[in-house]
């Protein structure tokens, strides 16, 4: 079951990107819809990660 789960999990984050690429070659609405949703849980993660607990990896260099 928890295989399923991550296939599914693997199937969503591929098509998001691909809807990304799409979308910045100017693909039908649907697709700029999808980029929007996949861009923002991306930044949203990276936001949770940056908060959640590395508060001592400030210095990694990743600050451009």
């Amino acid at each position: 079951m928890e295989i399923l789960v991550l296939v599914g999990i693997l199937v969503l984050v591929v098509g998001g990107c691909v809807c990304v690429v799409w979308a910045s070659r100017g693909g039908p609405l649907w697709v700029r819809g999808v980029a929007r949703l996949t861009l923002a849980a991306g930044e949203a993660v990276r936001k949770s990660s940056r908060s959640s607990g590395r508060s001592g990896d400030q210095d990694s260099g990743d600050d451009s």
